[in-house]
């Protein structure tokens, strides 16, 4: 446990300044894209009605008021989202591929710790798995901020009040900060799934050179194929069998199944095909 806490801080201190990057662009790009939004619709609210002298209630029966959701369908907002996805997918392969290709192959220097193989795939993924849950916090924590400079720039009477659970429910949001425990299982017991299934893709490359990468397309469709197997069932064959209780439970057991597949492979790959 000691040696993997050990990793673990070392790889996290590794992606600090990328994260703390990604942190800052998305709290400076979302209250910029508050504002520009809030002034966008307020400058046409003031031009429809000082400068073209349409009633107010006539404005508002024509463009509506503006609520938050305006704020967050714009790119403004969900530029950061998609940046941060991709930087954290980005990181998901050059967390290994960097120790390789870096200054001196330093995954060689990895594998001679005196310490199980295992443990360097553990803080990986625990990295990985830290890095998106401390984007989405910080997601949720920014959230009721914006929120308030919002209201503070547009009136009650221009302005359409929705609760954080609303907004969420209505927008793409709930895919990042589920709205119940099983939606959690659901994203994030996905997410940990695909992202166990590319390290073992990676490290089959690793050992086996362009042979793994062939290894490691048809592991990671055989995975996806387990993984929607029970939904293909449900709905080509089996006419709804299932109640959506029992659907969730084998749902659940595959993805456990898929990562402790994963994990084991990656384990063999790491202790008996690549030497040092």
């Amino acid at each position: 446990m000691k040696n993997y806490l050990k990793l673990v801080n070392f790889e996290f201190n590794r992606v600090v300044k990328l994260f703390a990057v990604l942190l800052g662009i998305t709290f400076v790009a979302q209250m910029a894209g508050v504002f520009f939004q809030s002034r966008k619709y307020l400058d046409q609210a003031n031009e429809q009605i000082y400068e073209l002298m349409i009633p107010k209630e006539q404005f508002l029966a024509d463009f509506g008021q503006m609520s938050f959701i305006d704020v967050i369908n714009s790119l403004w907002f969900l530029g950061p989202i998609a940046l941060c996805a991709a930087g954290v997918g980005f990181y998901i392969f050059l967390i290994w591929y960097r120790d390789w290709f870096g200054k001196n192959t330093f995954i060689y220097r990895l594998l001679m710790l005196p310490t199980t193989r295992l443990n360097i795939l553990y803080a990986k993924l625990t990295v990985i798995l830290t890095m998106t849950l401390g984007l989405v916090a910080f997601q949720l924590i920014i959230l009721p901020i914006e929120m308030m400079l919002h209201k503070g720039m547009v009136t009650d009477e221009f302005r359409l009040d929705m609760s954080l659970t609303e907004i969420l429910a209505s927008t793409g949001l709930n895919i990042i900060i589920p709205q119940s425990l099983t939606q959690f299982f659901i994203h994030y017991g996905s997410g940990i799934m695909a992202v166990s299934v590319l390290f073992t893709a990676i490290l089959l490359e690793r050992s086996f050179k362009w042979k793994g990468i062939l290894a490691g397309i048809v592991y990671g469709a055989l995975a996806v194929g387990v993984f929607i197997s029970p939904l293909l069932l449900q709905d080509l064959v089996l006419d709804g069998f299932f109640y959506p209780i029992e659907l969730f439970v084998i749902e659940i057991v595959l993805v456990l199944i898929v990562i402790i597949v994963s994990v084991w492979l990656s384990g063999f790959l790491l202790k008996k095909k690549i030497t040092v």
